[in-house]
């Protein structure tokens, strides 16, 4: 899950505000639904960045697909997703 669950921090007694906090928790759930179905979106999409840089860190928000040449390790990397993980790694 890449986004958290609304915490419920105090303990509610109040019949208005647990109906205040469910109303926000399904709000916050449609939100979160919508940003996983954003982002499925988003890594399905064909990446064609190609860098050329010092080092991979140097790269703010890779997305799966994109190659960079390394200049400090001398070889292209990609960013690759390895089952839930994402990662920079050596191309052969």
């Amino acid at each position: 899950m890449r986004y958290p669950d609304l915490p419920l921090l105090f303990n509610l007694k109040d019949n208005e505000l647990k109906e205040l906090y469910n109303t926000v928790e399904r709000w916050g759930a449609a939100l979160t639904n919508e940003l996983d179905t954003r982002d499925t979106q988003v890594d399905k999409r064909p990446s064609t960045n190609i860098y050329t840089v010092v080092t991979v860190t140097e790269i703010g928000l890779p997305r799966k697909g994109d190659i960079a040449y390394s200049a400090s390790s001398g070889k292209f990397k990609g960013y690759v997703s390895l089952g839930s993980e994402t990662s920079w790694q050596n191309l052969n």
